[in-house]
């Protein structure tokens, strides 16, 4: 595999420079913002080094800064034990440097390959030479384990194969340093292991990764040094192996974090929701069935493609059904509009913030209120009243701790993790009966996840009924009462209270053996 830099000599091992990237004293200003306060970051050849901090701590400005997207307000950065100047992304390419970012950023109508080698392409005199480029592209994509067709357009993937796209698009160069932040938010645990032995052969050619997780079990598998950062500021580097996890979130959020996952009371009343024999047209969901009570989680467990998304999607009327029956509330719902089933009680809140969830370039009032329009106290039902509406949502936001507490910022301005809370602060916008959560802690920090998981059990406790899909084992373990899992379409098992373990999850993720 030639994605990567060769292994080093001894001789050249003595010779280089202790430190292949240096940052010193970095700071990053935004107006009435500093975002980064004289930050130190230290990368060693062949390390793997974790950025650890909460949302808004300054990881995605560091690592922006790194690869060229960013220029620092002040600081020095050095490379290879020059100083350097990355002007631009391009720049950053030039000297080995490639990020692969949480937020994708390909071109829907464009394939595999020419996403890969966008900027990039080979051509001779003036035309693109596109056997070239497949061939090279097949070749990156057959060394990295990806099973990804080349000449299939991006729009056609699913989130976890787009996730591998942008993974692939940083082999098209030698690598020195490799950034990758929340790489594995969308991967199977086999496709997570295949990013894992792929990081272990770039660890022995030399190459530095920067990795930015806030998946505690990650950290332990692979990191050799953490550093950790607070309100931008940098807090203190650590072994990976020799320290805990309780040391690592009192690092990271200064106190301490007894219990992630709280008790959820199980207390299930009616069947809110019951489906029969649904199939969708899309041939995602084969013939499935199952029910939701008041007062009760269940989660939808499988690998990514199970169909478990699928099947909500099809609930809530934004995925064709070819067959079967959806009842909510006694009402037959089948096909029936997103505005009738909110009318109705049903909120979905979607995996994808940025392109399903939220209106990224508006307001977080905007966003908060969306769901609510037609109701008091937002509407006489023909008239805004803006007043109301500001009042209402700064008390939700409030509530859910947004920082900073600006309801009249663009969405896009903010954090994921606070991000993630303005998707779910439209669920206290009115009384909701049903509330589906699909993958709600992607890409968020501990401590945004612990007040995720108090707020999904407050709403259960209230009475609503939860659906919870999550490709995290632990949420469904430690939220669930009932467990459907689903395996290509179809679901292979339904598990209850004490059954509801990893070994019995696992089991049923895959293809049962004929006994």
């Amino acid at each position: 595999m030639n994605a990567g830099n060769v292994e080093q000599t001894d001789v050249e091992r003595q010779t280089a420079p202790r430190h292949l990237l240096e940052l010193n004293n970095i700071t990053k200003n935004y107006p009435g913002v500093v975002a980064l306060d004289s930050v130190d970051f230290a990368l060693r050849r062949g390390e793997v080094h974790v950025l650890f901090g909460e949302n808004g701590a300054g990881k995605s400005t560091l690592i922006s800064i790194v690869a060229g997207a960013q220029q620092p307000t002040s600081g020095q950065l050095t490379f290879n034990g020059a100083p350097v100047d990355i002007r631009s992304v391009h720049e950053a390419r030039e000297l080995g440097i490639s990020a692969v970012f949480q937020e994708f950023s390909l071109v829907p109508q464009m394939t595999v390959e020419e996403n890969m080698f966008l900027g990039a392409e080979t051509a001779k005199r003036g035309l693109l030479q596109k056997p070239a480029l497949h061939q090279r592209a097949e070749q990156i994509l057959a060394e990295l384990d990806f099973p990804l067709d080349p000449a299939l357009k991006v729009q056609h993937l699913t989130r976890a194969e787009q996730q591998m796209v942008e993974i692939a698009k940083a082999f098209r160069s030698e690598l020195s340093v490799l950034i990758l932040d929340e790489p594995t938010a969308s991967l199977t645990d086999h496709e997570t292991d295949k990013l894992f032995d792929l990081i272990a052969r770039l660890r022995a050619r030399g190459v530095g990764i920067i990795y930015i997780t806030h998946r505690m079990s990650e950290i332990a598998r692979i990191g050799d040094r953490i550093t950790v950062l607070r309100d931008g500021r940098y807090v203190d580097t650590v072994d990976a192996k020799q320290t805990t996890d309780d040391e690592l979130v009192r690092l990271m959020t200064g106190r301490v974090i007894d219990e992630i996952f709280p008790e959820v009371k199980f207390a299930p009343s009616e069947v809110l929701l019951e489906i029969e024999g649904l199939s969708t047209a899309d041939r995602g969901v084969t013939d499935v069935s199952l029910y939701a009570r008041r007062g009760e989680i269940i989660g939808l467990a499988g690998l990514v493609g199970s169909g478990k998304s699928r099947v909500t999607q099809a609930i809530f009327g934004a995925t064709q059904v070819s067959a079967g029956k959806i009842t909510f509330k006694g009402e037959v719902t089948t096909g029936a509009s997103v505005k009738h089933l909110i009318d109705r009680g049903m909120l979905y809140l979607p995996a994808n913030r940025r392109d399903q969830g939220l209106m990224m370039m508006r307001s977080c009032r905007e966003n908060i209120s969306l769901a609510a329009l037609s109701q008091a106290p937002f509407s006489n039902r023909w008239l805004l009243d803006q007043t109301a509406e500001r009042d209402k949502t700064t008390e939700i936001a409030e509530q859910l701790n947004l920082t900073p507490l600006r309801i009249e910022r663009a969405v896009d301005h903010f954090s994921g993790g606070n991000q993630q809370k303005v998707m779910l602060a439209r669920s206290l916008t009115r009384t909701f009966d049903l509330i589906i959560f699909d993958e709600p802690t992607v890409g968020v920090d501990v401590g945004t996840r612990s007040a995720i998981y108090g707020f999904v059990r407050d709403l259960c406790e209230a009475g609503a009924a939860i659906v919870l899909v999550s490709s995290d084992l632990p949420e469904i373990i430690h939220l669930s009462h009932r467990a459907y899992v689903f395996y290509r379409g179809r679901i292979q098992a339904e598990l209850e209270g004490p059954e509801i373990t990893e070994e019995n999850l696992l089991r049923d993720f895959f293809e049962r053996q004929a006994a």
